[in-house]
Formats: C-alpha cells, structure tokens, sequence
C-alpha cells in the first residue's frame, strides 16, 4: 500500500521510530503498538481508501481480528481530500469523524528578535523534560485526572525524549525567565519529511507570540540542521491553521480520522 497523505505518512514515520509495527495488507495497513495497548493512534487500521457501501461490517470485523484484546475502534482514511466514504457505512461504525488539516512549509525564516526574560532553545537535561511533562498537563491535560492516562502521557514524552537523545529530532521550549512556558517537537527518519508534534502554550501566556517562536525556531532548526526538505504539522482547529499559515505555511490536505471509545 502507497500511503499517499502526508499526515498519515509522517504519523507512521514517528510510531515506527518509537517502536510501533507496521504491517502492509495491501488494501490497509496494521499499525501496532504492543508496549502501548490503549494508545489509540498506535493501535489502528489505515485504509488505502474511502469506506465504500458494504464495508462497515468488513472493516469492524478485520480490526476486531488483529486488536482482539484493546477495547478502542479507530480506523484512518488514507487520502489528500478529507473523504471518508460513504455516508451510511459511516453512520453503521458508530465512530467520530475527526477531519485535520495538514499544512505543509518548505522554507522557514530565521526566527526574530525575541522579548527580554524570554529564550527559545532545545530542552535538555531532566530539569527541561520536566517541565516539558508539567507544561502539557497544565495546557492540555488540566480536566484529566486518570491516573493510567498520566502514565500514558508521560511515556509518550519519555518516548519523545528518547527520539531527541537518538538524534532523530529536538524539542523546543520557550522559557520565560526561566520557566518553560510553550514547547513543540520536530523530527524526521532522514526521509526529508519533518514532523511537528504539540504545540503547547501555558494558557496565562497565550497570544503572546511564544507557540510561533517555537514552531519557527524549530522549523528553521529542522531545515537546516536535519536536512528536512519539508516540514509537516497537522492541526485541528482554524485558530491552529491560522498561525501556522502565518509562519509560511499552507493547507495541502486533509486527514480522516474515525475513532469510537471502549
């Protein structure tokens, strides 16, 4: 199978970078993330196509036979247009469509002048790791207070630490007087494609310009020190594709995600 959108593929390149299994099965790929079972996004199908009339019940019965034992249900729709296929097969699932946009950038310009007290560079050391962890959870993770979810964050970031440390990437903080107070990550598998992941913003500090110092210091990091031709982020929200559309980037595609919880 030719995966053909750059989300999917960038997607792919990082879970197999962490030590996800792929498996190609020609009309779909098996994407596997044993040490990982709840993660949802490592644990999928990826169709080669739309659903088409008929196939709810196949692809049901195909994702219940290689993840008998996770209680998810999360399909991707390969593709560049935001297609999912047919209506009523999707209505048969019973799964949320999730639609994003994937902006693309092949230049990025040297980053600005930045604010006395604030620094933009490259986490390292546990000091730094630790408050890339406490940044997520005080951005993004604030309403959640599952313990096994926690854990599943952390690993993932432990994970991204890892791929740093391997050389496949940085993460990027923004401090301010010393605190990290916005952060993304960028790597690649020397492909040419470069992936962001998550860009974060304490919520006292947003508007404030910080998310595009990071994304734009990482970006021209990832094209001159990686060697990426193309950088690649993924958003879900106007707001989102707004400032990264500001920073040079386009909407090149859309991509499909369905998803239904245990």
């Amino acid at each position: 199978m030719n995966v053909v959108s750059l989300g999917f593929r960038t997607d792919l390149m990082l879970l197999e970078l962490g030590g996800s299994v792929v498996i190609d099965r020609s009309t779909h790929m098996v994407v596997r993330t044993p040490q990982s079972p709840d993660f949802w996004w490592g644990n999928f199908l990826l169709l080669a196509s739309p659903l088409r009339e008929g196939e709810a019940e196949h692809w049901t019965g195909e994702f219940a036979e290689h993840f008998p034992d996770v209680t998810h249900f999360a399909l991707g729709v390969d593709g560049t247009d935001g297609e999912a296929g047919d209506a009523a097969e999707l209505a048969a699932l019973g799964t949320t469509l999730e639609t994003s946009a994937v902006l693309t950038a092949e230049e990025m310009a040297a980053p600005d002048r930045l604010p006395p007290g604030v620094d933009v560079r490259p986490l390292s050391g546990d000091d730094d790791w630790r408050q890339a962890d406490e940044l997520r959870w005080e951005s993004v993770e604030s309403g959640s207070s599952n313990p096994a979810h926690r854990a599943y964050v952390t690993g993932r970031q432990e994970e991204y630490r890892r791929l740093c440390e391997e050389g496949y990437g940085a993460w990027f903080g923004a401090f301010v007087d010393g605190r990290m107070r916005a952060g993304t990550g960028v790597f690649t598998d020397g492909s040419g494609l470069a992936r962001f992941q998550n860009v974060h913003t304490h919520p006292d500090l947003r508007r404030q310009g910080l998310a595009s110092a990071v994304v734009r210091h990482a970006g021209h990091w990832a094209l001159t020190e990686l060697r990426a031709t193309t950088l690649v982020i993924v958003a879900g929200g106007q707001q989102a594709v707004a400032l990264y559309e500001k920073l040079g980037f386009a909407e090149t595609e859309r991509q499909v995600q369905l998803a239904r919880p245990a």
